[in-house]
């Protein structure tokens, strides 16, 4: 779960992250990261169940907490969920997820308003502000095909702006290295245990969260000011 833009990319990433990944690897190697409680069956969510909302955007990049922390601070976004894409509902459990072996990304399920915020604009914070695209099946500290950084595009639309994103980031040598974001229909989402739910707003000083994700925050703020809801800076 890291900043993306390039200037971010060789200014911090590759001098800050590197070295913060590696003092917090040990103690999460070597303990939880929280308290666990025992985990309910997960749900797909599907269109229904967003009805009051006019629309929806399914991602992966990382760590979800991450994720969810950045576009929940965003004007137009009403409700960020994070959960599991790409595998099945059977193994749709963090503990199973995190053996990198179901299928599943870490994803977040935005529900957003188009009249406020579009979905290319979201795509715009993903790319550059919400995790790294370059990097291959993890990010940062983080390793494994669950952080990988997908696309689940929900119409033909959606398929068509996550594709025109690539294209043109790739056109204007954004990134030093390859785009490695995958792009894939979106078949369901499972909801994530409820200690993962607003994980960040509820534990502000969690090293994890002061380390990795807080800084992605900062630089929404930077870049991105004239997308923040009230009251997010």
């Amino acid at each position: 779960m890291v900043l993306v833009a390039r200037w971010y990319d060789d200014m911090i990433k590759r001098q800050t992250l590197l070295a913060v990944g590696a003092l917090l690897a040990l103690p999460f190697a070597l303990a939880p990261w929280v308290a666990r409680p025992a985990a309910a069956e997960p749900a797909a969510i599907v269109a229904p169940v967003f009805a009051t909302h006019h629309a929806t955007a399914v991602l992966a990049g990382g760590c979800f907490w991450g994720l969810e922390d950045v576009f929940a601070k965003l004007r137009g976004v009403d409700d960020v969920t994070v959960g599991y894409s790409g595998g099945t509902r059977e193994t749709a459990n963090y503990e199973t997820v995190s053996s990198g072996r179901t299928g599943h990304a870490e994803s977040v399920l935005i529900a957003y308003d188009p009249t406020k915020i579009s979905y290319a604009r979201l795509l715009d914070v993903f790319f550059s502000v919400a995790h790294d695209p370059t990097e291959i099946d993890r990010q940062g500290p983080d390793d494994g095909p669950q952080y990988r950084s997908e696309i689940f595009y929900a119409n033909a639309a959606q398929k068509r702006d996550a594709q025109t994103a690539i294209n043109a980031l790739t056109a204007q040598k954004t990134f030093s290295r390859p785009i490695a974001t995958r792009i894939a229909p979106l078949s369901a989402f499972y909801v994530a245990e409820a200690y993962h739910q607003h994980f960040a707003e509820k534990n502000p000083t969690y090293p994890y969260i002061v380390a990795i994700d807080a800084p992605k925050v900062a630089v929404l703020e930077a870049r991105f000011p004239a997308l923040l809801r009230s009251g997010s800076k």
